[in-house]
C-alpha cells in the first residue's frame, strides 16, 4: 500500500512527498482512514509506529477546506518535547496548506504563545496546565473545536493529568470527533475512552511488545560498577546516536558530567532544566552535536530522534511498559536497534516481566576484559544534606578508572569494536 491510495488532497500529498513517506506504517494504514470518514478512533500503538502522522494527515485533509483563524483542531500532549514535536509534524506536513498550527506548554513566558494564539491558527497542540491556564484567562476559545486528541494517553495517567484532560475536554463540548492514542490500557485510560470516545473503533498494533527491530541484551553488573562499565561498553561499540536512561534527575545530572570528563559529546535532559536549555540538549543531540543524551522517563517523552542506534537503561525502569516506551526510541521506521539494560540482582522481577512480554529470555553479556570485582562507588545512593556534600568534595564522585582506550572523536560513532558477547547467567 502506498499513500496515493487514501486520495489526499494534492497539497498533504506534496508535504507526504517532501517528508520521504512511500508506504504507510501499519498504525496510519489501519487508522486514516476510519479518522477520514470521521470515525472516533482507540489507537494503542507503542512510541516509533508512526502514529503523529496516523492522526495529523487525516486532521489536515479535514481542516484544509473550511474556515480558517479558528481554533478546529486541538491535541493535548504530556511534555513540551512532544508537543513541539507534534505541532512539528503538522507544520511540515501542511507546510503547503497554509494551515498554522501553535505548541501551547509551561516554562516559557506567555508573551510568545499569546500573539501565536491572536493570529488564529488552525491546530493548537498543548500541555494540559498551561493550556488550562488559557482557558481560565479566555486567551483561547476552543468552542470552534471539532477534533480532539487525546496522545499518549497511559502517560497523562502516569504523570497525574488526567483530571486536568477531563476538564479540558469539558471545555470542548462541541467537538464532532475524538481520537485517543495510549501504549497499554490500563484501567483508569479505559475508562476515559469509554466516557468520551463515540462507537470507537479501535486499531492494536504492537500492543505491550517492543518493536521488532530492535535486539536486547542485559549486562549484569553491581550496582557501584554501573559507571565504569558503561563507560567501556561505550568505547568498545560501534553506535550512532545513544539515549540513556536513569531512575533519578541528580543521576542524570550526574553521569553526563562522568561521561563528558571521559570524552564522550554528552548532553543531559531532566525536569530542573529550563525550557531553552532543554530544547538546547534535544536539539543537540538530534543535530549530531551531541553523540549521548541523558535523560529520566519523563524528560525522555516525546523525543523522537531518527537515527538513534543504542537505547541504554544505567537504571532498570520500574515495569515491563516503562521498559518498551524507552527502547520505543530505537528500532524505528524499519531501521534496527540495539536496547543495552545494566542490572542488578534486585531487579531479577522487573527482567522476568520484560522476557514475558518479549516471550523470549534476553540474552546476558559481560564484557571479558572488565574486572567486575574492582572497588568503585557509583550511585550507591542518592546525595544527603548539600552542606555534607561541601564538606566531602568527592563524595558520589566515584573511582572508577576508565580503560585507556579513547572513544572515536567521529560524530556518528562512539567506538570502533563489538564485544564478545557471553552468557552469564547472573540475573
Amino acid at each position: 500500500m502506498t499513500f496515493t491510495e487514501f486520495n489526499l488532497s494534492p497539497r498533504i500529498a506534496a508535504g507526504v512527498d517532501a517528508l520521504g513517506y512511500q508506504e504507510p506504517t501499519p498504525i496510519q494504514e489501519q487508522a486514516i482512514p476510519p479518522i477520514m470518514a470521521g470515525r472516533d478512533v482507540m489507537g494503542l500503538a507503542q512510541t516509533g509506529t508512526g502514529k503523529t502522522a496516523a492522526f495529523a494527515i487525516p486532521i489536515l485533509q479535514r481542516l484544509e477546506a473550511g474556515p480558517r483563524g479558528r481554533v478546529r483542531a486541538l491535541v493535548i500532549a504530556p511534555t513540551r518535547e512532544l508537543a513541539e514535536q507534534i505541532h512539528q509534524s503538522f507544520r511540515d506536513l501542511g507546510q503547503q496548506t497554509g494551515l498554522h498550527s501553535v505548541a501551547i506548554y509551561g516554562g516559557v513566558s506567555l508573551g510568545p504563545q499569546l500573539q501565536a494564539l491572536r493570529r488564529g491558527p488552525e491546530i493548537v497542540v498543548a500541555c494540559p496546565g498551561r493550556l488550562l491556564d488559557h482557558i481560565r484567562q479566555g486567551t483561547v476559545n476552543l468552542s470552534p473545536v471539532e477534533v480532539l486528541v487525546v496522545d499518549e494517553a497511559d502517560r497523562m495517567f502516569d504523570m497525574g493529568f488526567l483530571p486536568d484532560v477531563r476538564r479540558i475536554i469539558q471545555a470542548v463540548p462541541g467537538r464532532q470527533q475524538t481520537l485517543m492514542f495510549s501504549a497499554t490500557m490500563p484501567d483508569d485510560i479505559r475508562a476515559l475512552s469509554a466516557d468520551v470516545l463515540k462507537n470507537p473503533l479501535t486499531v492494536q498494533i504492537g500492543h505491550a511488545a517492543p518493536a521488532e527491530t530492535v535486539s536486547h541484551a542485559l549486562y549484569p553488573v553491581a550496582q557501584n560498577l554501573k559507571t565504569a562499565l558503561l563507560i567501556d561498553l561505550l568505547q568498545g561499540t560501534e553506535t550512532h546516536a545513544v539515549l540513556i536512561f536513569t531512575r533519578t534527575k541528580h543521576r542524570t545530572k550526574r553521569l553526563a558530567e562522568q561521561l563528558q570528563r571521559a570524552g564522550f559529546r554528552t548532553a543531559s535532559i531532566q525536569g530542573n532544566l529550563g525550557q531553552n536549555q532543554r530544547q538546547s540538549a534535544l536539539d543537540g543531540f538530534r543535530y549530531g552535536k551531541y553523540d549521548i543524551l541523558v535523560a529520566t522517563d519523563i524528560a525522555a517523552r516525546g523525543i523522537d530522534v531518527t537515527g538513534i542506534s543504542h537505547v541504554i537503561n544505567y537504571d532498570m525502569p520500574d515495569t515491563a511498559d516503562a521498559y518498551t516506551h524507552r527502547i520505543g526510541r530505537t528500532g524505528r521506521a524499519e531501521r534496527t536497534g540495539e536496547a543495552y539494560t545494566l542490572v542488578t540482582a534486585e531487579d531479577a522481577d522487573t527482567v522476568r516481566a520484560v522476557e514475558r512480554v518479549l516471550g523470549s529470555k534476553i540474552e546476558r553479556r559481560f564484557l571479558p576484559e572488565f574486572d567486575y570485582h574492582a572497588a568503585g562507588s557509583t550511585f550507591e545512593r542518592e546525595p544527603r544534606d548539600p552542606r555534607e556534600r561541601q564538606s566531602r568534595p568527592n563524595a558520589g564522585r566515584g573511582s572508577y578508572a576508565p580503560r585507556s582506550r579513547q572513544p572515536s572523536r567521529d560524530p556518528g560513532r562512539t567506538g570502533q569494536v563489538r564485544p564478545e558477547r557471553r552468557s552469564q547467567a547472573i540475573v
